[in-house]
């Protein structure tokens, strides 16, 4: 039984790793399925924690750090769409660009503002998101089998982590039951036939990358103001290149990806887990060895298990008008 209860403390702690990679995974989907690639998730989510962790601090409100975060991560998708539509930039160049702006933009203003070694201050009552107790949890928690089920792995999360679980069918409902979704993967394969049918290709793919800015606003807000107590420095720690990546491994469609970032946060939980601990026949694996094990199962997938991954047509293709 102690083994079946450590299990499924194991899937608890995979799915509260889970959540920045589904929301960055998800919001990824919505850029490259309008043909837009955006490798800038990872400062979007960057920006948006800082900003979470800095307005929660100030106003001692989680929603209102979440609306800050929105807001911001918003903020930095536009100029992203600016860039790669407006002016049909390089759409790499422009996302590693905000990368680099985030991750130094951040430490700065948080060290000028805090002066706590570029962290925001530590956030305590209703600054975070706490944890919910579902009905009944206490009273199914004595139950076997069903109650460890039920009091540890699906009550006992806060509310972002109950809001993503329902922004993945919406999403993926959006992407391919709607027209707006229907127009996102006509313009994400041939641009050119959207705009003989009198659509606004470089509107549509301003929609998609305000979309791709709420979700990268609510990881990044998780991140500050749920999962930790505060800002810290880089604390993304390449979150949003394993959810591109598992946005390639799912080849383009949400729940697969979704199914990827399970299996990286099922390894992060795991490497936590093993530190310090003797293996057969391996003994004690060294702890910088046992934190690569994400990154390492990622380039693996990659490699040789995500098999032939083809990206929408028009991808990374800015789009010009034929006069």
């Amino acid at each position: 039984m102690d083994d079946f209860v450590q299990l499924v403390s194991l899937l608890a702690s995979t799915v509260r790793l889970s959540i920045p990679l589904i929301l960055c995974a998800l919001a990824g989907l919505f850029a490259e399925r309008a043909g837009v690639v955006d490798i800038g998730l990872e400062g979007k989510m960057l920006a948006a924690a800082f900003a979470a962790g800095t307005v929660a601090a100030l106003s001692g409100s989680a929603w209102i750090g979440l609306l800050a975060a929105i807001v911001v991560a918003v903020a930095f998708s536009m100029i992203h769409a600016f860039a790669c539509i407006t002016h049909r930039g390089n759409q790499v160049v422009s996302g590693m660009a905000l990368n680099v702006l985030a991750v130094g933009l951040t430490a700065v203003l948080a060290f000028a503002w805090f002066r706590e070694g570029g962290q925001t201050p530590a956030l305590s009552g209703a600054a975070r998101f706490a944890p919910i107790v579902l009905p009944f949890a206490e009273t199914i928690g004595q139950a076997p089998i069903i109650g460890p089920i039920y009091a540890r792995l699906i009550s006992g999360h806060n509310a972002l982590v109950y809001l993503t679980v329902a922004i993945v069918p919406i999403v993926s409902f959006v992407i391919f039951k709607t027209r707006f979704g229907l127009r996102l993967r006509a313009v994400g394969e041939n641009p050119h036939a959207v705009d003989t049918a009198g659509i606004s290709v470089a509107w549509l793919r301003y929609r998609a990358l305000i979309c791709t800015g709420v979700l990268c606003g609510v990881a990044g807000s998780y991140l500050a103001t749920a999962m930790a107590s505060a800002f810290q420095r880089e604390m993304t720690a390449g979150r949003g290149f394993l959810a591109l990546a598992a946005l390639i491994f799912g080849k383009w469609m949400p729940v697969p990806a979704v199914l990827a970032c399970l299996l990286f946060a099922f390894a992060d939980a795991l490497q936590g887990r093993l530190q310090g601990v003797a293996l057969p026949v391996v003994g004690v694996v060294p702890v910088q060895a046992i934190q690569a094990l994400p990154y390492l199962l990622t380039v693996l997938l990659l490699a040789g298990f995500v098999g032939k991954a083809v990206a929408p047509k028009a991808s990374g293709i800015p789009y010009a008008k034929e006069k």
